[in-house]
């Protein structure tokens, strides 16, 4: 015979049950399906995320708020420097493992130093970064940081984070598919869409340090030399100077301790870049 503390505790975890099954319900999937997509590694450095969102979902939200980008944004009269934003991006893409992703690249006219990576390898480039990327292979250093950004799911990582703090019901409600225009804009907040449209919610430093790390790799597999990456963060670093508001990446890591931990990862990417059909700095942007 159960003593009374046992029927306590066992009615407590009846009510612990239920709630969790009440809770379920509300989100539109098993309570379970969050442990299950919750405990996620990110590529190249095998960092433990809390992912609450399936990436179905994401993969989903991005098509659909880079239509919505699409729509409100001008695309590039340049169809030389256009068509380099796809090259470059193609190469890149070719060397992330997602060949599940239905990747698009556009340039868009802007004067802006902006660039970003919705999930499913959604890219945009504004024409004020190509001054500073100057060739090719500074080009490859901005769009692999960003695509390491979607293939690591740091947009997706955020969003679970202030999930997670808003309760589980609040996932539910931002699920739910009657608040699609809203998740839409949620992804692209945590996915660093340009300030003109909605309000930027930046990473993290040990987010931007990662997709450093996994975009070097990335664009010395590409055959771009991975030298240029600590360059191109010192020409960042001098094109801030003045009044000027910067959009691109405007909280990110100290720009002298981002190129020396990207010099501190030379032999790794020199390894990769060894082995690639090299391209090198490419085509001057410039000229």
């Amino acid at each position: 015979m159960r003593s009374q503390s046992d029927q306590s505790l066992a009615f407590s975890r009846r009510g612990f049950l239920r709630r969790s099954f009440e809770m379920g319900i509300t989100c539109g999937f098993p309570l379970g399906a969050l442990w299950t997509c919750g405990c996620k590694s990110a590529p190249e450095t095998g960092r433990k995320q809390l992912l609450l969102v399936p990436e179905s979902q994401e993969l989903t939200l991005g098509a659909q708020a880079f239509d919505k980008v699409s729509t409100e944004a001008q695309e590039s009269t340049n169809t030389a420097l256009a068509e380099v934003v796809r090259r470059v991006g193609k190469r890149i893409a070719d060397q992330s493992g997602r060949t599940d992703f239905e990747w698009e690249f556009k340039l868009f006219a802007s004067p802006e130093q902006n660039a970003f990576c919705l999930p499913g390898g959604k890219v945009a480039i504004y024409e004020g970064i190509l001054p500073v990327c100057q060739n090719e292979a500074g080009l490859a250093v901005v769009m692999s940081h960003e695509v390491a950004h979607a293939l690591a799911r740091h947009g997706g990582e955020r969003m679970s984070q202030n999930m997670a703090v808003d309760s589980v019901k609040q996932l539910g409600s931002l699920l739910a598919k009657k608040h699609v225009a809203g998740r839409e804009e949620l992804l692209m907040q945590a996915y660093g869409v340009g300030s003109q449209y909605l309000v930027l919610l930046p990473y993290n430093r040990k987010q931007e340090s990662e997709a450093d790390h996994i975009g070097v790799m990335l664009m010395s597999r590409a055959g771009y030399d991975p030298t240029e990456a600590p360059k191109f963060w010192s020409r960042f670093a001098q094109s801030k100077e003045g009044d000027q508001p910067i959009e691109f990446l405007s909280t990110h890591p100290n720009d002298q301790r981002r190129s020396d931990d990207l010099l501190k990862l030379m032999d790794e990417a020199q390894g990769h870049y060894a082995r690639s059909v090299k391209i090198g700095l490419g085509q001057n942007l410039l000229a």
